[in-house]
């Protein structure tokens, strides 16, 4: 299998993208908590306070290796059938 430099300078930008989208999120409830604190507006002050923990819990989410998650569950799946057939052949 080649090196394909183009594919990954295309997924480093994408990547790039995704964390500056993180930043504007984070800096967007940061401002919303903050202008909801100075002039007592409590949906702002809501809102903020539920961007922040988002804005971290998608930087977990997408941190999180995806592609070996599901492996690992095609793998347990694949031995739970066999269990599964096993089962049925002694019952036979």
């Amino acid at each position: 299998m080649q090196h394909d430099n183009a594919k990954e300078r295309q997924e480093a930008s994408l990547i790039g993208r995704i964390l500056s989208m993180e930043a504007i999120l984070f800096l967007a409830g940061v401002a919303s908590l903050v202008y909801g604190l100075v002039n007592k507006v409590g949906t702002s002050i809501f809102f903020g306070a539920l961007i922040i923990p988002a804005v971290f819990l998608l930087h977990m989410v997408k941190k999180k290796d995806w592609k070996a998650h599901w492996a690992e569950l095609e793998e347990k799946q694949r031995r739970q059938m066999e269990i599964e057939e096993a089962r049925k052949r002694r019952e036979k």
